[in-house]
């Protein structure tokens, strides 16, 4: 694992690119936020402690958000599965820490899931009974 500094204001990646690395911030802040139609929308704010950009060790797709410093920052870049266990390993409350978020985000995506599918069915009930 490397350390790396990062500026206030510095891009440590961008929605669209292809990279694996996951970051730990070992100081610091970093906000984590998508675009559309030309407007920012951030997702998370993130401290000491916390990680991100977890979804590139496990998935060879682009990313779908922006990470940004918002003051200078030093954080440790997790390069591989290897690397991440050996941390997870070697830091078992990081370890109970990070299963705890990963839960908490698996279950706001459910929720939001489900919603979106009653949305849809409500929306194909409706068509029906219109288009009768």
């Amino acid at each position: 694992m490397n350390k790396i500094n990062i500026q206030a204001g510095q891009i440590i990646f961008r929605e669209g690119e292809l990279n694996n690395s996951m970051y730990i911030i070992t100081s610091g802040t970093v906000e984590i936020f998508f675009t559309h139609k030309n407007s920012a929308t951030r997702l998370a704010l993130m401290k000491k402690g916390d990680f991100f950009g977890e979804m590139a060790l496990f998935r060879a797709k682009p990313r779908t958000a922006t990470a940004r410093a918002v003051m200078d920052t030093e954080m440790v870049a997790v390069e591989s599965k290897q690397q991440l266990e050996r941390y997870l390993l070697a830091n078992p409350e990081f370890a109970a820490k990070m299963v705890r978020i990963l839960a908490d985000r698996l279950a706001n995506t459910n929720e939001l899931l489900i919603s979106k599918l009653n949305e849809i069915t409500t929306k194909e009930i409706e068509y029906q009974i219109d288009d009768k």
